[in-house]
Protein backbone atom coordinates (compact mmCIF):
# COMPACT_ATOMS: atom_id res chain seq x y z
CA UNK A 1 0.00 0.00 0.00
CA UNK A 2 1.35 3.38 -1.01
CA UNK A 3 0.37 6.70 0.62
CA UNK A 4 0.67 9.75 -1.65
CA UNK A 5 0.41 13.34 -0.41
CA UNK A 6 -2.01 15.60 -2.27
CA UNK A 7 -0.64 19.04 -1.39
CA UNK A 8 -3.36 19.49 1.24
CA UNK A 9 -2.19 18.38 4.68
CA UNK A 10 -3.68 15.06 5.88
CA UNK A 11 -5.61 14.45 2.62
CA UNK A 12 -4.00 11.38 1.04
CA UNK A 13 -4.29 9.15 -1.98
CA UNK A 14 -3.99 5.50 -1.00
CA UNK A 15 -2.84 3.08 -3.69
CA UNK A 16 -3.21 -0.56 -2.74
CA UNK A 17 -0.88 -3.24 -4.03
CA UNK A 18 -3.01 -5.19 -6.52
CA UNK A 19 -2.12 -8.81 -7.24
CA UNK A 20 -3.65 -10.16 -10.42
CA UNK A 21 -3.47 -13.31 -12.49
CA UNK A 22 -5.66 -15.24 -14.92
CA UNK A 23 -8.27 -15.72 -12.17
CA UNK A 24 -8.73 -12.00 -11.43
CA UNK A 25 -7.18 -9.84 -8.72
CA UNK A 26 -6.78 -9.38 -4.97
CA UNK A 27 -5.90 -6.35 -2.86
CA UNK A 28 -6.20 -5.15 0.72
CA UNK A 29 -8.38 -2.05 0.84
CA UNK A 30 -7.42 -1.37 4.46
CA UNK A 31 -4.81 -2.77 6.83
CA UNK A 32 -4.36 -1.12 10.23
CA UNK A 33 -0.73 -2.20 10.63
CA UNK A 34 0.19 -0.83 7.19
CA UNK A 35 -1.45 2.50 7.98
CA UNK A 36 0.32 2.69 11.35
CA UNK A 37 3.70 2.01 9.76
CA UNK A 38 3.10 4.66 7.09
CA UNK A 39 1.44 7.53 8.91
CA UNK A 40 1.33 6.57 12.62
CA UNK A 41 -2.17 8.06 12.98
CA UNK A 42 -4.58 5.30 12.10
CA UNK A 43 -8.20 6.39 11.75
CA UNK A 44 -10.69 4.42 13.81
CA UNK A 45 -13.30 3.39 11.26
CA UNK A 46 -16.70 2.59 12.78
CA UNK A 47 -19.11 2.48 9.83
CA UNK A 48 -19.02 1.36 6.19
CA UNK A 49 -21.36 2.78 3.54
CA UNK A 50 -22.06 2.01 -0.09
CA UNK A 51 -24.07 3.78 -2.77
CA UNK A 52 -24.99 2.97 -6.35
CA UNK A 53 -25.57 5.87 -8.74
CA UNK A 54 -26.33 6.35 -12.39
CA UNK A 55 -24.10 8.43 -14.67
CA UNK A 56 -23.96 12.20 -13.96
CA UNK A 57 -25.21 11.94 -10.37
CA UNK A 58 -23.43 14.42 -8.13
CA UNK A 59 -23.48 13.73 -4.40
CA UNK A 60 -22.03 16.50 -2.27
CA UNK A 61 -20.40 18.58 -1.04
CA UNK A 62 -21.22 16.98 2.35
CA UNK A 63 -19.77 16.97 5.84
CA UNK A 64 -20.89 16.39 9.41
CA UNK A 65 -20.34 19.03 12.07
CA UNK A 66 -18.57 18.20 15.36
CA UNK A 67 -18.99 16.25 17.54
CA UNK A 68 -20.10 13.92 14.73
CA UNK A 69 -17.42 14.96 12.21
CA UNK A 70 -16.33 12.10 9.97
CA UNK A 71 -13.13 11.10 8.27
CA UNK A 72 -13.68 8.88 5.22
CA UNK A 73 -11.68 6.39 3.21
CA UNK A 74 -13.44 6.38 -0.17
CA UNK A 75 -13.15 4.10 -3.19
CA UNK A 76 -15.04 2.89 -6.23
CA UNK A 77 -16.02 -0.77 -6.48
CA UNK A 78 -17.62 -0.51 -9.94
CA UNK A 79 -17.52 2.33 -12.48
CA UNK A 80 -15.77 5.64 -11.87
CA UNK A 81 -16.19 9.02 -10.19
CA UNK A 82 -14.64 12.44 -10.08
CA UNK A 83 -14.02 12.71 -6.34
CA UNK A 84 -13.60 16.11 -4.65
CA UNK A 85 -12.55 17.18 -1.16
CA UNK A 86 -12.60 20.79 0.11
CA UNK A 87 -10.51 21.88 3.11
CA UNK A 88 -12.81 23.50 5.72
CA UNK A 89 -10.24 23.79 8.54
CA UNK A 90 -10.10 27.52 9.36
CA UNK A 91 -6.49 27.41 10.55
CA UNK A 92 -5.24 25.47 7.54
CA UNK A 93 -3.07 27.25 4.94
CA UNK A 94 -5.21 25.48 2.30
CA UNK A 95 -8.57 26.55 3.77
CA UNK A 96 -11.16 26.72 0.99
CA UNK A 97 -8.97 24.87 -1.51
CA UNK A 98 -10.07 21.66 -3.15
CA UNK A 99 -8.47 18.53 -4.48
CA UNK A 100 -9.99 16.27 -7.09
CA UNK A 101 -9.12 12.85 -8.46
CA UNK A 102 -10.71 10.19 -10.63
CA UNK A 103 -11.34 7.02 -8.65
CA UNK A 104 -12.31 3.94 -10.62
CA UNK A 105 -12.65 0.20 -10.51
CA UNK A 106 -9.64 0.09 -12.87
CA UNK A 107 -7.18 2.26 -10.93
CA UNK A 108 -8.37 1.04 -7.49
CA UNK A 109 -7.10 4.27 -5.93
CA UNK A 110 -8.65 5.43 -2.68
CA UNK A 111 -8.78 8.85 -1.07
CA UNK A 112 -8.52 9.41 2.66
CA UNK A 113 -10.60 12.48 3.53
CA UNK A 114 -10.02 13.42 7.19
CA UNK A 115 -12.39 15.32 9.45
CA UNK A 116 -12.63 18.97 8.50
CA UNK A 117 -13.32 18.48 4.80
CA UNK A 118 -16.42 18.66 2.64
CA UNK A 119 -16.63 15.74 0.24
CA UNK A 120 -18.51 15.01 -2.95
CA UNK A 121 -18.35 12.97 -6.12
CA UNK A 122 -19.72 12.93 -9.65
CA UNK A 123 -20.39 9.54 -11.23
CA UNK A 124 -18.83 9.14 -14.66
CA UNK A 125 -20.55 5.84 -15.55
CA UNK A 126 -23.91 4.19 -15.04
CA UNK A 127 -24.32 1.86 -12.07
CA UNK A 128 -21.26 3.18 -10.27
CA UNK A 129 -20.79 1.62 -6.84
CA UNK A 130 -19.06 3.89 -4.33
CA UNK A 131 -17.87 2.54 -0.98
CA UNK A 132 -16.48 4.34 2.05
CA UNK A 133 -15.38 3.75 5.60
CA UNK A 134 -16.24 6.42 8.20
CA UNK A 135 -14.59 7.39 11.48
CA UNK A 136 -17.93 8.35 13.06
CA UNK A 137 -21.53 7.29 12.73
CA UNK A 138 -24.05 9.21 10.66
CA UNK A 139 -26.00 11.83 12.60
CA UNK A 140 -28.81 13.57 10.72
CA UNK A 141 -28.75 16.72 12.92
CA UNK A 142 -25.03 17.19 12.21
CA UNK A 143 -25.16 16.88 8.42
CA UNK A 144 -24.40 19.94 6.35
CA UNK A 145 -22.93 20.86 3.01
CA UNK A 146 -21.76 23.47 0.56
CA UNK A 147 -23.19 24.29 -2.83
CA UNK A 148 -21.58 22.00 -5.42
CA UNK A 149 -21.20 24.77 -8.01
CA UNK A 150 -20.10 27.57 -5.67
CA UNK A 151 -18.25 30.25 -7.61
CA UNK A 152 -15.76 30.90 -4.80
CA UNK A 153 -14.70 27.24 -4.63
CA UNK A 154 -14.36 27.17 -8.45
CA UNK A 155 -14.53 23.38 -8.84
CA UNK A 156 -14.56 22.24 -12.45
CA UNK A 157 -16.86 19.23 -12.33
CA UNK A 158 -16.98 19.04 -16.13
CA UNK A 159 -20.78 19.14 -16.12
CA UNK A 160 -23.41 21.89 -15.99
CA UNK A 161 -26.56 20.02 -14.98
CA UNK A 162 -25.81 16.96 -12.87
CA UNK A 163 -28.53 14.90 -11.20
CA UNK A 164 -28.80 16.24 -7.62
CA UNK A 165 -30.79 15.48 -4.50
CA UNK A 166 -33.10 18.26 -3.33
CA UNK A 167 -30.84 19.12 -0.37
CA UNK A 168 -27.75 19.36 -2.60
CA UNK A 169 -29.45 22.06 -4.68
CA UNK A 170 -29.79 24.47 -1.75
CA UNK A 171 -26.69 24.28 0.44
CA UNK A 172 -24.84 27.47 1.45
CA UNK A 173 -22.25 29.13 -0.68
CA UNK A 174 -18.72 29.37 0.68
CA UNK A 175 -18.81 33.15 1.32
CA UNK A 176 -21.80 32.71 3.67
CA UNK A 177 -20.34 29.67 5.41
CA UNK A 178 -18.86 29.66 8.91
CA UNK A 179 -16.68 26.61 9.35
CA UNK A 180 -17.09 24.57 12.54
CA UNK A 181 -13.53 23.22 12.15
CA UNK A 182 -10.38 24.81 13.54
Amino acid sequence: MKFIETGIKDLMIVEPAVFGDERGYFFESFNEATWKAAINDVPNFVQDNESMSHKNVLRGLHFQKPPFAQGKLVRVVKGSVLDVAVDLRKNSPTYGQHFKIVLSEENKKQLYVPEGFAHGFLTLEDNTIFSYKCTNVYNKESEDGLLWNDLELDIDWGIENPLLSEKDKFYKDFLNFTSPYL
